[in-house]
């Protein structure tokens, strides 16, 4: 499965307007918002491949395009000058020409030296301008790193290659370009274990994972201006790190930024695009980041970074969600007992929905997978009626430590998601009533703390 791939449409999923359930600048694309001239909502589409810097499978480009918002119809005989800064920095600015609306730039990364265009000009404004054999090419110190990109883009001609606007439409793109950093950390009994960070904002520094507390903290810099957070839709980091440990495979965390906790629906656990690894999303809506700002400030001057900082909770919150690649199919999953031990039988409990509308599928047919160390150890096909049903299972002792619940063939389809769980061993009464007493008094404690947005 291709991590990358699946992680843009996860996230696109659990940042639309019903992110309780699971852009402004992108995911390597934006586009602004369109300006009316002489009846068309004229707007423009600028992109950035690949989506992370570090992926070579893709060939790095620049692709801008000018088009009507209401009609998709390209906008012909475009004049771009286009201005691209990173870290307050002006790479180049330059005209740009293209007569079908359609206008790529070939990428080629060097590690130092001068920014040097080449391709063909047409003769108005000089602009570069792609043949049929001759490509607009760029070359230069660029996307050697991941981080936001602004584009400055003023449209100065349009329909006619001679028919120069009065006063240029301008836009404002804001490019996220994904960077992943690799960590290396040890557990609680000292074995080495390697998390991965992935930014789609700006570099990460200070990262640190303490198995004593469970938690991952790191930081990232960070401009707290209005100027800054209004051109800023959401900041999205991704957590990766092995399903192996157990400590960290929670049902649930809490998130904080500069130590002000997140609301929920700011951290979401993806457990399907890496078969042995767990992805924990953060993504900060801009109101949320507005609220954020206005709670430092109450305490005094603001920082110029955001340190992150995920907490692994006690607290077993049902159901847990997960939609299948496709997204056509969303299982809702809770079990009884909550505390999965083996020689105790396990009811899970799930539903089928249809993940827009959240409607039941009803009469879908499923396999239900348990998968443990990579190997299946139980498969049973059954039949949602009414869209939901249940499945019972017994653990034995030799099969504590990480789980798979896999749903395969869903409603008869290629489509299937999978939840990672944990069973844990077998306690004597009295440990379960420690266990139990000390859950209960952690939960109350987060209900109460000292700062806390809702």
């Amino acid at each position: 499965m291709n991590h990358k791939n699946f992680t843009l449409s996860f996230v696109l999923l659990i940042i639309m307007p019903t992110i309780t359930q699971a852009f402004g600048h992108g995911l390597s694309i934006d586009t602004p918002p369109p300006v009316n001239y002489q009846g068309r909502d004229i707007t423009i589409t600028a992109e950035m491949l690949p989506a992370f810097y570090d992926d070579v499978s893709i060939d790095k480009q620049i692709k801008i395009r000018a088009f009507d918002s209401k009609t998709g119809e390209n906008i012909k005989n475009v004049n771009f000058l286009i201005g691209l800064n990173y870290k307050d920095k002006m790479i180049f600015r330059n005209f740009f020409f293209t007569q079908n609306g359609d206008l790529p730039i070939k990428v080629y990364p060097t590690s130092e030296g001068e920014i040097e265009i080449t391709g063909e000009k047409e003769p108005l404004l000089g602009g570069w301008t792609a043949t049929d054999t001759k490509p607009i090419e760029l070359r230069g110190p660029i996307f050697d790193s991941g981080g936001l990109f602004h584009l400055e883009i003023a449209v100065r001609t349009i329909d006619e290659p001679d028919n120069i606007l009065d006063e240029p439409i301008k836009y404002d793109a804001y490019i996220s370009i994904g960077q992943t950093t690799y960590h290396d950390q040890k557990t609680k009994d000292g074995q080495d274990v390697e998390f991965r960070v992935r930014s789609y904002y700006d570099t990460i520094t200070n990262f640190e994972y303490d198995p004593n507390e469970n938690t991952i903290s790191f930081e990232m810099p960070f401009d707290w201006s209005e100027q800054n957070i209004s051109q800023i839709p959401y900041v999205h980091e991704e957590i990766l790190f092995p399903k192996h440990v157990i400590d960290l495979l929670a049902n649930s965390y809490t998130g904080q930024v500069n130590g002000i906790n997140l609301f929920k629906s700011s951290i979401s656990v993806d457990d399907y695009s890496v078969e042995d690894g767990r992805i924990v999303h953060f993504v900060i809506l801009q109101d949320h980041l507005r609220v954020l700002r206005d709670a430092q400030k109450k305490s005094g001057e603001l920082p110029n970074y955001i340190k992150f900082k995920l907490v692994a909770s006690d607290e077993i919150k049902f159901p847990l969600t997960a939609k299948t690649k496709n997204e056509q199919f969303q299982v809702d999953l809770s079990w009884d007992p909550p505390v999965i031990q083996p020689d105790q039988k396990t009811k899970f409990i799930f539903t089928i929905r249809d993940p827009t509308t959240l409607a039941t599928k009803q009469n879908s047919v499923y396999d239900f997978v348990i998968f443990q160390n990579g190997k299946e150890i139980h498969r049973d096909s059954g039949k949602a009626v009414i869209g939901g049903g249940f499945e019972d299972f017994t653990f034995t002792e030799d099969q504590t430590g990480p789980i798979i619940i896999r749903f395969e063939k869903i409603a008869g389809t290629s489509a299937s998601t999978q939840f990672a769980l944990v069973v844990v061993p077998e306690f004597g009464p009295l440990v379960i009533l420690i266990l139990i007493l000390t859950m209960s008094f952690i939960i109350i404690l987060r209900r109460y703390p000292k700062i806390l947005l809702r």
